[in-house]
C-alpha cells in the first residue's frame, strides 16, 4: 500500500489539481482580436503577427532592440521639483507619480540613452505612454534638454521616439513652458549641425505635437499611428464638418506631406542607420564582419 499512498495517489492528485497559471501569458490584439503568446509578441517587437498592428512598447524594450547588442548607457536627467503647484484632483500628484512608477517600473515618462546602432553612435530619447500617458512635464523637458546637450557634447545625432497625450495638467503652465524649452533644445542641435530625427509612435498628440515632435530634420512614423494636436471629435464639432477617413493617421499625413516616411517597426533600425549615416556624411553601414585578407590566405593554404 505504501507505493500507492506515496506515488500513485499524489500523481493522480497532481494531474487533477488546479495548477497556478501565471497571468499576462497571452495578449489580445486590440485591432484583430488574435490571442498572442507573450514570448512570440515580444520577439516580434510587440507587433501583431496576424494583422501587423503596432502595440505599445516600453522605451527600455525599444532601446534593447535598437542598440547594438541591446547595450546602452542611460543619460542622467536633472530632477525637477516633485510637486511644484501642490496639485490635487481625486488624488495628490505625488501619489499619482508613485502609482505610475510602480506600474511602469520607470522613474518618469521619458528615458534618455546613448549607444551605437549599426556602429553609428547616437543619443536617443523615448517616451513611455504607460507612464501617465507619456505626458510632457518638467522631467520630460529636462530629459530632452539633457539628451540634446549630450548629443552636442559628443557630436552625435539625436533620435527621439514620441508617444504622448500632450502636456501634464498636474503641472499647469510649467508643463506648457516645456514647449519653448524643448524647441530651444532642437535649435541647439541645428546650430551644432547635428541631425535630429523624430519617430512618431501611437499616439502623439497635444502640446508634444505642437513642439519637439514635429521639428525633426526627418519625420518618421510607425504604421497607423495617431498624430495630431486636437482630437478628431473636437475638430468636427468646431468646424461642423465630417473629417476624411483616416484623418490624423500616419498614412494620411504622409500622403499630405506632413511626414517623410512611414516605417514598420521591424525595419526601423536599419532605416535609421541608413538615414543617420547619410546625414552625418559617413560611409554606408557594414552589414557583416569579414576576416582580414591575411586570414583568408592562411585558410586557403591550409586546404
Amino acid at each position: 500500500m505504501n507505493w500507492i499512498s506515496n506515488y500513485v495517489r499524489p500523481k493522480i492528485n497532481s494531474l487533477f489539481s488546479r495548477r497556478e497559471v501565471p497571468e499576462n501569458l497571452w495578449t489580445k490584439c486590440p485591432e484583430c482580436g488574435t490571442m498572442l503568446f507573450h514570448r512570440e509578441l515580444a520577439g516580434n517587437l510587440n507587433v501583431c503577427s496576424s494583422c501587423d498592428h503596432h502595440m505599445a512598447i516600453s522605451p527600455r524594450d525599444r532601446f534593447t532592440s535598437l542598440f547594438d547588442g541591446g547595450i546602452f548607457t542611460e543619460v542622467k536627467v536633472p530632477e525637477p521639483p516633485a510637486d511644484p503647484l501642490h496639485f490635487r484632483d481625486q488624488k495628490k500628484y505625488p501619489d499619482r507619480l508613485k502609482a505610475a512608477q510602480k506600474a511602469s517600473g520607470e522613474r518618469e515618462a521619458m528615458l534618455v540613452a546613448e549607444g551605437d546602432i549599426g556602429r553609428t553612435p547616437i543619443v536617443a530619447a523615448a517616451q513611455d505612454f504607460s507612464f501617465m500617458a507619456g505626458s510632457m512635464g518638467l522631467y520630460v523637458g529636462n530629459a530632452i534638454l539633457a539628451g540634446a546637450e549630450r548629443a552636442v557634447k559628443l557630436k552625435r545625432p539625436f533620435v527621439l521616439f514620441s508617444a504622448a497625450g500632450g502636456a501634464r495638467m498636474q503641472e499647469g503652465i510649467l508643463s506648457l513652458m516645456q514647449m519653448p524649452r524643448t524647441t530651444v533644445a532642437v535649435q541647439m542641435l541645428k546650430e551644432a549641425g547635428l541631425p535630429y530625427v523624430v519617430v512618431l509612435t501611437h499616439p502623439t498628440t497635444g502640446g508634444v505635437t505642437a513642439s519637439y515632435a514635429m521639428l525633426g530634420d526627418v519625420q518618421i512614423a510607425e504604421p497607423n499611428a495617431l498624430i495630431g494636436f486636437a482630437g478628431a471629435r473636437v475638430i468636427e464639432q468646431t468646424i461642423r464638418e465630417k473629417l476624411p477617413e483616416g484623418f490624423q493617421r500616419a498614412e494620411y499625413l504622409l500622403d499630405h506631406g506632413m511626414l517623410d516616411r512611414v516605417t514598420h517597426r521591424k525595419a526601423l533600425r536599419e532605416e535609421l542607420v541608413t538615414i543617420l549615416r547619410m546625414l552625418m556624411g559617413l560611409s554606408p553601414a557594414v552589414k557583416g564582419d569579414l576576416p582580414p585578407p591575411g586570414d583568408l590566405a592562411v585558410a586557403a593554404d591550409a586546404k
